[in-house]
């Protein structure tokens, strides 16, 4: 399971367009909907019904949703210390020895 994977599920159950959702996150269609079969085979169930109008959420998808939103949330975090750790000075005591 990666990032994109639940990022691109996320997106997808929020618009409820697999084609609006890969324009917002910058893929291409084909793309998105490969990060989405992935995950399915990943986790062992299925996401989407997939028709006409769009898709929706399985009752396996709407069970996990708020998991992978909270994941992506956790993901922000780290990212965001990590970034604050790179910009806090540095004490020069500490790089002599």
């Amino acid at each position: 399971m990666h990032e994109r994977e639940l990022r691109a599920f996320v997106a997808i159950a929020e618009i409820g367009r697999m084609d609006l959702a890969a324009k917002q996150l910058g893929y291409s269609q084909p793309a998105i909907s490969y990060q989405i079969i992935c995950l399915e085979r990943s986790l062992g169930i299925k996401l989407f019904t997939r028709n006409s109008g769009g898709t929706t959420l399985t009752r396996e998808g709407q069970m996990i949703l708020s998991s992978a939103r909270a994941t992506l949330m956790l993901i922000e975090n780290i990212k965001r210390e990590c970034m604050e750790f790179s910009r806090a000075p540095v004490a020069v005591s500490s790089l002599v020895p």
